[in-house]
């Protein structure tokens, strides 16, 4: 199947290492021009290096909780590309918390994973409502309690705030979709979440179905599908990608 994204121009947050790098490969690999942000400016133009001539990279070194990120962003994209068809708002961390956490942990948590995301995406729906065509796409995480983890309240928060823009906005050519990710091979799981095999095995074995832990590749292709036009009529959508581990149906 033809995407039809050659030419369009995609801002991935988030883009140096797991997830992130895997999804801004792929957009590139199908014919994104391609903005990658993240704070490891070295992991970036490693990227950026062996990515298409096509993608045209643009790397921007910069830390999306700074207030001033997503104008400085907003600017960069549009002066080089003149337009951002994509927004992958990537960028985020689990925080577990012992006991209660700490106000700034809370404060902090939703910083990186509600706020950043949504200033980056009220910066640039200017520019798609002009050219009539936006994708917006949050890479959350799980928002079922299992323990306290000061990341489930924002992840909720954006499930809501960006159900509410995608009403907004679907008359100007907008979709708004969230993806959270069940445990996938990343900087984040297999280091801090589960850094031993033994671990791997037993999450597998007792949360799984499908009887291993994901790759980056098995989520990105879902985002390069949402971000096509031709998933035009889908929005204001959760889609989990978690090798069916979470247990609700809705």
């Amino acid at each position: 199947m033809d995407l039809q994204l050659q030419g369009k121009v995609a801002l991935v947050t988030g883009a140096s290492v797991g997830l992130g790098r895997t999804i801004a490969r792929m957009l590139a690999e199908e014919g994104c021009k391609v903005a990658l942000l993240a704070r490891r400016k070295a992991l970036l133009e490693e990227l950026a290096a062996g990515l298409p001539a096509s993608a045209e990279p643009l790397v921007l070194v910069d830390d999306v909780t700074d207030p001033g990120a997503a104008e400085r962003t907003r600017d960069a994209v549009l002066g080089r590309f003149g337009r951002c068809d994509i927004l992958v708002n990537n960028a985020g961390a689990s925080r577990p918390q012992q006991d209660l956490g700490t106000e700034a942990a809370w404060l902090e948590s939703m910083e990186i994973n509600f706020h950043a995301g949504r200033r980056m995406a009220h910066a640039l729906i200017p520019a798609m409502r002009a050219q009539k065509f936006g994708r917006i796409v949050n890479i959350t995480g799980q928002d079922e309690p299992l323990a306290i983890n000061a990341a489930n309240a924002p992840n909720g928060a954006v499930h809501i705030w960006a159900k509410a823009l995608s009403r907004a906005l679907g008359r100007d050519g907008i979709t708004v979709n969230s993806i959270p990710p069940g445990r996938i091979h990343s900087e984040q799981i297999d280091t801090r979440i589960l850094p031993t095999e033994e671990a791997r095995r037993a999450w597998v074995e007792k949360e799984v179905p499908v009887g291993y832990i994901g790759e980056p590749e098995d989520l990105a292709v879902l985002v390069c599908f949402l971000c096509s036009p031709r998933a035009r009529y889908i929005t204001g959508q959760v889609i989990h990608v978690d090798g069916g581990t979470r247990r609700y149906s809705h």
